[in-house]
């Protein structure tokens, strides 16, 4: 059975971890009291000095123990008058109800913690609730708007064609008819109605004839605001462009003669999905509420069970001090809240019962089993709580559901909770069976192509460049992906095993998000492709086959898993695929699209993989240019071209994150944080850009600025890492080098993370050494650079998503607050 503690760990809401009651440091509190009743048991009644510790069991040698005890004490220390030995038990009860005031005060502190945290979010989410209810309410008006606008069109046209139809009927009752059914004017009345309600409901309409009417203007044609992000090219360009006309052109917005957007149906419909995501936003934020209270709860009644069972045997004599505490805690007690008003109950108050003795008089006794008393009561306390008793997040998300139900699911349920509940897939057997089946043949055909190598002696000095120089480098891009791919796997197996809530962080959809044997299965099939491939390309070209034909493989398992990731058939996980090119399309389009934080954790996966890009350029450049036996690999290599867009390439990556962090500045209040993290990005294109040019000219002076620039840039990227991106070398932290909070429990491998992304960091020393290999060597050395590039974005990628999952260092991960479209007229000044 799995410890309480455990469960609590696995279900309690990261970003409302210091919100839950502090369950491990109450049982602390708990062991540390069951420690005192022991070592505070009575002394015996012949008088002898009470033993500090308690026994267990009988030895023979106790009798020989005791007397020798017995005669030592007498002959060392003088006898102890009764006084002395009732001073000594006093000290001895007071420090054991000095902890359990200690105890019962920490108790009360964590449900005042515990209510007032959820009295907040209660508020938070029933205003939200509210605030989505006239939202709600502002659509349906608008789609009647809409709904009569075009009935209103489609009678006018029809009414138009009638009349030019009867033409030369002109008799007065004909125009007194028509007249009397006009649909603009109806339509007009039914418009005028509903705006009037949607202003009712905190939208002013720009422009509309209430607002002219009072300012004394020409009324027109109704317009209101409607705000939708920003978060597309079309979007971003379109309000810019706004901004500017309203702003150079048209003059301030608060007079109501600029601004404002006409309502259409592209406009209803992104509000639309805009609040349809923002109830299921609070629909969620609601159930981890739920979850909250529950969890508390629990926490609560298993602390006061273990407290409750911590009962001692007889009685204890307590100081005055001691009195004074359990009488203020029966006061504290039987104290209600403010909002609260029940009679008292005298059965709820710990039992105090006071005697007279000859050596003692006037002395009160207190039963170690108050506690129990004492645990019972603060268990109906509990359950009086607000957290415990409320209804109000139950009945609200109930609501929640109706209003999805009736207006964003057709009054289907089940469509409702599959946007509401999505529900996870179970782990298939089948994928593991499949990573297995996959993984050995993998290993088999890597075998037989090492073999074949060796026998056909591709990679000896002796042999043309054409395999080494043309074919190698294709195959390096699959086999640099595929890893890429294995270490994402690491990484979901990792997230996992620690709790990390990746897909939250990531805004993935459970139900479709990849789990770490999907990416297994991705990568040892991917792999397994690629070798088989390059085991046919060898025994084709052991076989003496054309090479217009052998040369052909690469392209076609290029065609290949190009086609299998743009395949629009629902197979071979199109959810993950299609959710990757909108996530490339996003980066590639920066900064024009609201950048997420998949979108900028893949982005850095880019700036790793500058090799694989090379080589997707040579690739390119290899087929485009009609196959090798035509043109040599000279042409791909050394083209004035080919080298202006290799240069391209590798600033490309540093550029689109750049473009990131600064729209992230604009948005995110000119945070100047972003603008340093930009600063990174900008130092490693200078040190990429000096790097190219010492290749090309290998003066003393340029290696001098190639030193100075890429130091200077590592330096920067590893502050980055370690201090913003990790959030260790924190001064006040408890763990040395480290920061407070951390999930493995094993600190030397954090320890040994740093050391090794310092060394893999220092990768670029081998472009400057420029050593003097062969062909085999110089690509075998590029191939191992690029991978342990790979490598350490891997390591990287834990401790930034460890990171994020803790402190929220980027500001994404919490309870989605989604904008709304609708705004008053008071907003737009």
């Amino acid at each position: 059975m799995v410890k309480f503690s455990r469960e609590l760990e696995a279900q309690l809401i990261p970003e409302w971890k210091d919100a839950f009651v502090n369950y491990r440091q109450l049982k602390k509190h708990i062991k540390k009291i069951k420690l005192s009743l022991l070592h505070s048991s009575p002394p015996p009644s012949d008088g002898g000095a009470a033993s500090p510790l308690p026994r267990y069991g009988f030895s023979l040698l106790d009798p020989f123990r005791a007397l020798a005890a017995r005669f030592s004490s007498r002959r060392n220390q003088p006898l102890q008058t009764d006084e002395e030995e009732h001073m000594y038990e006093i000290e001895l009860v007071r420090s054991r109800d000095d902890e359990v005031k200690e105890f019962l005060e920490k108790l009360d502190e964590e449900l005042d913690k515990v209510e007032k945290f959820y009295q907040t979010k209660e508020n938070e989410f029933c205003e939200r609730g509210e605030i989505l209810r006239k939202q709600i309410q502002i659509l349906v008006d608008l789609k009647q708007i809409v709904h009569e606008h075009r009935l209103r069109r489609q009678r006018s046209s029809s009414s138009t064609t009638l009349r030019s139809i009867a033409g030369g009927l002109n008799s007065p009752s004909f125009s007194e008819s028509a007249a009397e059914t006009d649909p603009s004017s109806e339509g007009s009345l039914v418009a005028d109605e509903v705006i009037a309600a949607l202003e009712r409901n905190g939208v002013g309409f720009i422009g509309s004839a209430r607002t002219k009417a009072k300012k004394g203007g020409k009324p027109r044609a109704a317009a209101m605001r409607i705000d939708i992000p920003a978060t597309t090219p079309g979007r971003t360009i379109s309000a810019v462009t706004s901004i500017i006309w309203e702003d150079l052109v048209n003059g301030s917005r608060r007079d109501g003669s600029g601004g404002g957007d006409h309502i259409n149906r592209k406009k209803i419909q992104c509000a639309e999905k805009m609040i349809r995501g923002a109830f299921v936003e609070l629909y969620r934020g609601l159930a981890l509420l739920k979850t909250y209270s529950s969890l508390n709860m629990t926490a609560f009644r298993k602390i006061l069970k273990k407290f409750g069972k911590n009962e001692g045997t007889g009685f204890s004599r307590p100081s005055a001090g001691a009195m004074n505490s359990l009488s203020d805690f029966t006061k504290k007690m039987n104290s209600l809240s403010d909002n609260e008003t029940e009679p008292s109950d005298q059965t709820m108050s710990p039992p105090i019962s006071c005697t007279t003795q000859k050596a003692y008089p006037a002395t009160c006794y207190v039963k170690v089993s108050n506690q129990q008393e004492a645990s019972e009561w603060f268990l109906k306390k509990v359950k009086r709580s607000h957290f415990v008793s409320s209804d109000k997040v139950v009945k609200l998300a109930d609501e929640v559901e109706s209003i999805f139900t009736r207006h964003f699911a057709s009054n289907d349920r089940k469509k409702t909770m599959k946007f509401l509940r999505p529900q996870q897939p179970k782990d298939s057997h089948m994928i593991t069976f499949l990573v297995g089946l996959f993984t050995g043949s993998f290993v088999t055909l890597f075998s037989v192509y090492a073999i074949l190598a060796h026998l056909s002696g591709i990679f000896s000095s002796t042999t043309e460049a054409g395999y080494v120089e043309t074919v190698y480098p294709v195959f390096s891009m699959f086999a640099l992906l595929s890893l890429h791919i294995f270490l994402y796997g690491c990484n979901l197996f990792m997230w996992r095993g620690t709790r990390i809530n990746h897909n939250f962080i990531f805004e993935f959809n459970p139900s479709t998000a990849l789990k770490h044997r999907d990416a297994f299965l991705i990568c040892t099939s991917f792999m397994t492709t690629v070798v088989g491939a390059m085991v046919i390309h060898l025994l084709l070209r052991s076989g003496g086959v054309s090479s217009q034909h052998i040369e052909s493989i690469p392209g076609v398992l290029l065609l290949l898993f190009t086609g299998l990731l743009i395949c629009p058939v629902n197979i071979f996980y199109r959810p993950t695929r299609y959710r990757f090119l909108r996530v490339i399309r996003n980066i590639m389009f920066s900064p024009f699209y609201k950048v997420l934080m998949v979108d900028f954790f893949m982005a850095d996966q880019l700036t790793s993989q500058i090799p694989l890009l090379r080589h997707m350029e040579f690739t390119a450049c290899y087929f485009m240019a009609g196959g090798f036996r035509i043109h040599p690999y000279e042409t791909c290599t050394r083209s004035r071209q080919y080298k202006l867009l290799a240069y391209v390439i590798s600033f490309l990556p540093y550029y689109w994150r750049a473009m990131q962090c600064a729209r992230r500045f604009i948005e995110e209040g000119y945070d100047a944080n972003h603008l340093a993290n930009a600063g990174k990005y900008v130092s490693a294109m200078l040190a990429a850009a000096a790097r190219g040019k010492y290749a090309v000219e290998p003066t003393p002076l340029w290696l001098a600025v190639v030193i100075i620039s890429s130091t200077a840039a590592t330096f920067y990227q590893l502050y980055w890492d370690f201090v913003k991106d990790w959030g260790f070398f924190d001064p006040n932290s408890k763990n040395i080098g480290l920061r407070d909070e951390l999930i493995l429990k094993n600190k030397c491998i954090y320890y040994v993370s740093i050391a090794l992304n310092f060394v893999l960091r220092l990768a670029w020393i081998e472009s400057v050494m420029r050593l003097n290999l062969g062909r085999v060597e110089n690509r075998l050395v590029d191939f191992l650079l690029a991978s342990s590039e790979i490598i350490r974005r891997g390591h990287w990628n834990f401790y930034r998503l460890e990171n994020e999952h803790l402190n929220n260092v980027g500001k994404f991960r919490a309870v989605k607050n989604v904008p709304l479209p609708f705004r008053d007229l008071d907003s737009d000044g």
